[in-house]
């Protein structure tokens, strides 16, 4: 078997998470979090698109983490994401940090949007 070290470049991986915190690229933040090629950020929730948004350019799909259990997320945030071109994934956190734990290893553009477990 072949072992190949995993580079991540600029992006962050999420290294675990709990109760009411994520620990991303050795680093813990507590509460909500946007993860993306441009860095770690609080996030406000469903209301708060703006930097979201901005990843236009940067990333083709965005995993939505809705804490410990899979939950709907918002019709009107869903469409204003995918409007503006960005793929919206829904799934729980857990599932959504090791999704994009893969993908970010496979040098994919992806970014995270999470609610804490």
């Amino acid at each position: 078997m072949r072992l190949t070290e995993i580079t991540y470049d600029n992006a962050k991986p999420i290294d675990g998470y709990g109760p009411g915190f994520f620990r991303i690229g050795g680093k813990v933040i507590e509460g909500a979090v946007t993860v993306m090629p441009s860095g770690v950020a609080s996030w406000g929730g469903y209301d708060d698109t703006e930097a979201l948004l901005a990843m236009v350019d940067k990333v083709d799909v965005i995993f939505v983490g809705t804490g410990a259990e899979i939950a709907h997320t918002p019709a009107a945030f869903r469409e204003i994401l995918e409007a503006a071109g960005l793929g919206v994934e829904t799934m729980a956190s857990p599932a959504a940090c090791r999704t994009y734990n893969v993908l970010l290893s496979e040098g994919r553009r992806v970014a995270l949007a999470l609610f804490p477990v």
